[in-house]
């Protein structure tokens, strides 16, 4: 027998736990949780809401020509293809693209830094999502071995005249960076080791992140510090409860470009 734990009810509770949506998940587990059910059908829908407004904004910027460039940055495990995933859930495959880069090809290394991102910069009446981007040089590579300390600091130094060139070509350029703690990044790396079908996404880097936590932070403060500008400025993004991220940064995109 289901054991059901009793919680207070408004009409609107019990409106939304006899929906379609609701049913389903009352009954999806075997211990019934009225409050966690609850949770799960308002973040559905309010997703749901918010996902037919990101349709609108690219109908938005395909009607008017606009270019738009989303960075998504944080540690492993953050939620950042995630939160991609949600966004572009429902908006023209046609007009998006996805980008995330493997390590740099012999030509590319040979060339300079920036350039692999500039092919790959989205023309206009299109959005280009970077799950991780240029900021690879900023943290991830220092605190790998993965470049030398006089590229580190060539990339430092015109990073931010290089962002300042992408908006004033007409591109709105938003840049959120998911912030977990060392917690909820262990049990995240636990759960992705547990599952046949997640392990493949851990890579030898994410491997060795928690013991490396303390230099990942001392190079990600630097960034945050030094990139942080008026024309392209960093959204934190609290990201240790993953549907709560989600919102947060559809709804930051919503209010940032003028669609409406």
């Amino acid at each position: 027998m289901r054991e059901i734990k009793e919680i207070d009810l408004t009409a609107d509770d019990l409106e939304l736990l006899n929906s379609k949506q609701g049913l389903k998940r009352l009954f999806a587990n075997k211990k019934i949780d009225l409050q966690k059910t609850l949770a799960e059908v308002k973040y559905e829908l309010r997703l749901r809401e918010q996902q037919a407004e990101l349709v609108k904004l690219q109908t938005w910027a395909i009607a008017n020509r606009k270019k738009i460039v989303i960075l998504f940055e944080g540690r492993d495990a953050a939620g950042k293809g995630g939160a991609i995933r949600r966004m572009s859930a429902y908006i023209n495959p046609r007009y998006y693209r996805i980008v995330a880069l493997n390590k740099p090809t012999e030509d590319e290394e040979g060339q300079w830094y920036f350039q692999r991102y500039v092919n790959r910069l989205p023309k206009p009446g299109k959005i280009v999502f970077f799950d991780r981007s240029w900021y690879n040089r900023a943290v991830v590579e220092p605190v790998n071995g993965f470049c030398t300390v006089e590229q580190y600091e060539r990339f430092m130094g015109q990073v931010n005249d290089f962002e300042k060139m992408i908006i004033s070509s007409d591109t709105y350029l938003i840049k959120f960076y998911f912030s977990i703690s060392k917690e909820e990044q262990a049990k995240r790396f636990d759960d992705i080791r547990k599952s046949e079908l997640k392990r493949w996404k851990l890579s030898a880097v994410d491997e060795k992140a928690q013991g490396l936590w303390d230099e990942y932070t001392k190079y990600k403060e630097v960034m945050l510090k030094d990139t942080h500008t008026d024309h392209a400025p960093w959204v934190i993004i609290k990201a240790d409860k993953k549907t709560e991220a989600r919102l947060e940064a559809i709804n930051h995109v919503l209010d940032t470009i003028p669609y409406r």
